[in-house]
């Protein structure tokens, strides 16, 4: 069709150029190149970047990866609940620690390594950007992460009163997730997460050894550095919804120099899957709030740069 345009337009002009009209023609040569910029523009695709800031949100992952050949080291901190009192200092008194890598294989594929202190437990994952969203003609809307982690505790058991030891596999967690989310404007991005968690030994009989979960979670900018995040995850019915809360967290992040600082409120004292999908004790909404914080730092291993 353009080649016919283009055709009709050098027509056109070459008449008007014998006509002695050669400042119309060179006007319809302007049509022509403005018209080809437009159709250039309207079929180029662009990736939507920063859908979130960080690798996590407040305890879910997001569908960010570090980036090719960059590590991330995370400190991730969870004091006491709130409601704790005057004698526990409102928590500031108590602690729970994750220290994480994250190392980015390719801009999609990422690989990471954590540990707790609760129950002792290692974790790890793979996660791998599926899709990403873009702009542009046959624009993709949302962006795809695939998440697979497993957890191990290394607790003695022996030492606990009446509790055997377990095997190694009876130690093993996982968790499979599809996380999807949506950049709407630059101030607001929504995640969806379908969750799995799987677990080799549950002491009760009736207890679940395959939880399922919805999760979501979201990001608003309110100034140029700091965003209002937040997530919530629902269990869906079962012996672990009838037993434990939905976990729910509400933070802020804030932008810095070399990294981004985050600090939030939850019911869930785990930071790794195994936890706070499952496990979830506190109650938000009667006081049993951790406050906590997440600092992230990255570092280039590998450069881009040839």
């Amino acid at each position: 069709m353009f080649s016919n345009l283009r055709t009709l337009f050098f027509a056109a002009g070459t008449l008007l150029a014998v006509l002695g009209l050669a400042p119309a023609a060179h006007a319809q040569t302007d049509l022509l190149g403005e018209l080809e910029k437009q159709t250039a523009d309207s079929t180029r695709r662009e990736v939507v970047t920063a859908t979130f800031k960080g690798t996590h949100i407040i305890n879910a992952q997001s569908v960010e990866t570090p980036g090719a050949g960059t590590l991330a080291f995370l400190i991730q901190h969870r004091f006491g609940t709130l409601n704790s009192g005057a004698y526990e200092f409102f928590g500031l008194d108590q602690a729970v620690l994750r220290l994480s890598f994250e190392y980015g294989l390719t801009d999609r594929l990422a690989v990471g390594v954590g540990r707790t202190n609760i129950e002792k437990t290692f974790d790890g994952f793979v996660k791998y950007k599926a899709l990403q969203q873009t702009t542009g003609a046959h624009a993709m809307p949302v962006s795809v992460t695939l998440l697979a982690s497993s957890a191990i505790t290394t607790l003695k058991f022996t030492q606990a009163a009446n509790v055997p030891e377990r095997s190694t596999a009876s130690r093993v967690d996982y968790a499979y997730q599809v996380l999807i989310a949506r950049k709407f404007s630059p101030g607001l991005s929504v995640q969806l997460m379908p969750t799995l968690v799987h677990r080799n030994y549950v002491p009760l009989a009736g207890m679940q050894n395959d939880v399922y979960a919805i999760g979501a979670g979201l990001r608003q900018k309110l100034t140029k550095r700091v965003a209002l995040t937040a997530d919530y995850f629902y269990l869906l019915p079962g012996y672990v919804a009838d037993n434990f809360h939905n976990a729910l967290g509400l933070g802020f992040d804030i932008e810095t120099g070399g990294h981004v600082f985050q600090l939030h409120f939850t019911n869930a004292k785990g930071m790794s899957e195994k936890f706070f999908v499952p496990q979830t004790t506190g109650n938000f909404f009667d006081g049993d709030i951790y406050f906590g914080f997440t600092v992230a730092r990255n570092f280039t291993v590998k450069s881009q740069l040839k």
